[in-house]
């Protein structure tokens, strides 16, 4: 007698709900989203609060995952630290032919330069370095995320 089984329903979690699940390393803590956000699942925040190396050796691996995701758009940074650099990206393993890396110019902010990388469908997940957000500027990620079919993550190193 052949029996069927049915795939149990899968959730989607949001970009790192599923890292983080795992036990939490000392200096990395997660964010819950509040209520009022229209699309959580678009936008996650790290914070990394520790000595600078630390917090690099923290974010390398969710960089370098993020760097090979089976998806044909771009890893982007916005304003990342001076400290990453072309060689850190290189030591630390990521693919950076999968990379892009901006900077504001002028009197553009970090903040309008994310939503507008994540608005043009070229980038999977954007990666900024905002600091401490609002709930307007967050709001503004998530729009622009869910605008452009991608992921909003903020890295607050502290």
């Amino acid at each position: 007698m052949h029996t069927s089984t049915h795939a149990s329903e899968h959730i989607q979690l949001s970009l790192f709900e599923a890292f983080l699940a795992q036990p939490v390393l000392p200096g990395l803590k997660a964010r819950e989203p509040s209520a009022d956000y229209c699309r959580p699942e678009l936008f996650s925040e790290l914070s990394l609060r520790g000595a600078s190396g630390h917090c690099h050796s923290l974010l390398a691996p969710v960089l370098r995952e993020l760097s090979e995701k089976d998806d044909t758009r771009w890893l982007t940074l916005i304003a990342p630290p001076a400290s990453l650099t072309q060689a850190w990206l290189r030591d630390a393993g990521l693919n950076r032919e999968r990379i892009l890396l901006l900077h504001p110019r002028g009197t553009q902010s970090a903040l309008h330069l994310a939503g507008e990388a994540l608005r043009l469908k070229r980038s999977h997940t954007v990666v900024s370095w905002l600091g401490s957000l609002n709930a307007s500027a967050r709001h503004l990620l998530i729009r622009a995320a869910s605008a452009g079919n991608a992921q909003s993550l903020n890295i607050r190193i502290g």
